[in-house]
């Protein structure tokens, strides 16, 4: 029993920090999958709270994978181990169950699971825990009381530190589509080997004041001219997973016009600055030094923004209308490929060759000003 419980100690500790540090990574992709949940909840109100949550919650996963470690107040720790693997399989079992959510973000993008195998992996993590509950009273600590409080302050304050960097500087680790080395055109199409979903033309008939639906296989037999028409619709029969990386990526002119192949497939550098609220842009040095280069180099520079007319309006404000180009890009793309506000890529043709929050623009500078357009 001694040895049993300590390889479930180890394997439920290590799970709950793995899972926290992952996420900590990009706090930001937890706030949005709440926000998602929230959306589909219609409590719209706590958006603004959203990563607040997140960043509370992945330090509560760390600290409780810690403190069990540790087994220190093994009693108050398997309580709440308790009630938020509870809470983390309603989630996921509401995800995979209602298939309203497609994925759980348990573990970030860098290893996307299905809703499915996110419920099963909590399942299996509430029955480890509910064994820890049970003989919590067994569980020693590994530590002097002072030594475990010590650990786990230390373990507090780091993970809002790691948290606060990535929110500033982008991810250390970065798993999303739009990272470095990644080719936006050929992320816009959907995996080699993915099957599409299957649908079917669906008739919706009317008799006698009744509705019948059926496909063109499937017509009755008495079908006549007291059927009327009423409409049709594609009925999903099988559910593919040809799901691009990237999606919903549409670039807009001004004039309302889609011009996303034509800027991805311009051959040479271009800069792109995705900005999510453009009262973020500011003059500062490394900015102006770096919108100078990019202009005496001839690179093409792109605002990329959800909000057009305040973009074009902050331009005017600065005079730097005749040196750029304000597109227009669907908000929630923006939020995938900018984990921060603003941020800068280079690109080359549409591969990626890198990207800066406005924290790091002073190290984007040498890169640019050694590029031979």
């Amino acid at each position: 029993m001694k040895l049993f419980l300590a390889v479930v100690r180890t394997i439920v500790g290590v799970l709950f920090i793995f899972s926290g540090l992952v996420k900590a990574d990009d706090p930001l992709g937890l706030s949005y999958k709440m926000q998602e949940f929230f959306e589909v909840w219609n409590i719209h109100w706590l958006d603004h709270l959203t990563l607040a949550f997140s960043m509370l919650m992945i330090v509560f996963e760390i600290v409780a994978g810690v403190a069990l470690l540790l087994g220190w107040r093994a009693k108050l720790f398997s309580w709440l181990l308790l009630l938020l693997i509870i809470f983390f399989t309603f989630l996921t079992g509401y995800a995979y169950l209602s298939g309203k959510v497609r994925e759980c973000g348990c573990f970030g993008d860098c290893i996307p699971l299905t809703a499915g195998q996110s419920f099963a992996k909590d399942l299996a993590l509430l029955v480890l825990i509910l064994f820890l509950f049970a003989v919590r009273s067994r569980i020693k600590p590994v530590l002097l009381p002072a030594g475990s409080v010590a650990v786990l302050a230390l373990a507090t304050v780091l993970s809002f530190a790691f948290q606060w960097y990535v929110l500033v500087h982008l991810p250390v680790v970065d798993c999303l589509p739009y990272r470095v080395g990644n080719n936006i055109p050929e992320k816009m199409k959907a995996p080699p080997g993915s099957v599409p979903d299957s649908t079917v033309i669906t008739m919706i008939y009317d008799k006698g004041g009744k509705k019948f639906e059926f496909d063109a296989s499937h017509f009755p037999k008495d079908f006549d001219d007291s059927y009327h028409f009423v409409s049709r619709y594609d009925k999903l029969i099988r559910q593919g997973n040809a799901v691009p990386a990237i999606k919903d990526f549409v670039l807009i002119t001004g004039g309302g016009t889609d011009t996303t192949q034509a800027v991805l497939e311009t051959r040479g550098y271009k800069l792109f600055e995705f900005v999510k609220d453009p009262a973020n842009i500011h003059t500062s040095r490394e900015y102006a030094m770096l919108f100078a280069t990019a202009k005496a180099k001839q690179i093409p520079y792109f605002f990329i923004t959800g909000d057009y007319d305040a973009m074009l309006s902050r331009l005017v404000q600065y005079g730097d209308t005749a040196n750029a180009t304000v597109l227009k890009c669907d908000a929630t793309a923006i939020k995938t490929a900018a984990r921060a506000d603003p941020v800068l890529y280079l690109l080359k043709g549409g591969n990626i060759l890198g990207k800066w929050s406005s924290a790091d623009y002073r190290k984007a500078l040498p890169a640019i000003a050694e590029l031979h357009n």
